[in-house]
């Protein structure tokens, strides 16, 4: 008899916004050879261009920023790296909702004790509310 799959899910950052981020990065690159006369813009562009090719090249190394499985989760570390946390490990799973000014943001807040994984609806490609709810349900099936 063979043995059935163990169930997985998976959330990455949404391939287009990764192409938005090289079209900015040619756009900005385009932007620094054009300034050649004006070394302060030149000097701007370059850095955004280097700025926005780092996040877009950390979509490309690590696009799942979290998943989970029967054993537990497994959340992105750094620019690229990621961490297993045993779901014995894991505390507290919430969404963070902050109100600054006219500006709403909401984070997916994995509390373990020992360190707190904050990923945002752009890191996870979908709404931080609708991964905690899959993920209450995935932990304790209810």
């Amino acid at each position: 008899m063979t043995e059935m799959p163990e169930p997985v899910l998976r959330w990455r950052v949404r391939r287009d916004l990764l192409v938005l981020k090289v079209i900015a990065v040619l756009v900005l690159a385009l932007l620094t050879v054009l300034s050649r006369d004006d070394p302060r813009g030149m000097i701007l562009a370059g850095v955004a261009a280097l700025a926005v090719a780092a996040l877009a090249l950390r979509d490309v190394l690590a696009p799942v920023r979290l998943s989970a499985d029967g054993e537990g989760l497994v959340v992105v570390k750094g620019f690229a790296g990621s961490q297993r946390v045993p779901w014995s490990a894991v505390e507290r799973v919430r969404v963070d909702r902050r109100t600054r000014f006219t500006s709403r943001t909401e984070l997916l807040e994995i509390d373990t004790g020992e360190g707190v994984y904050l990923l945002s609806r752009f890191d996870l490609g979908a709404p931080c509310q609708e991964v905690a709810d899959e993920l209450r349900v995935f932990r304790t099936g209810t």
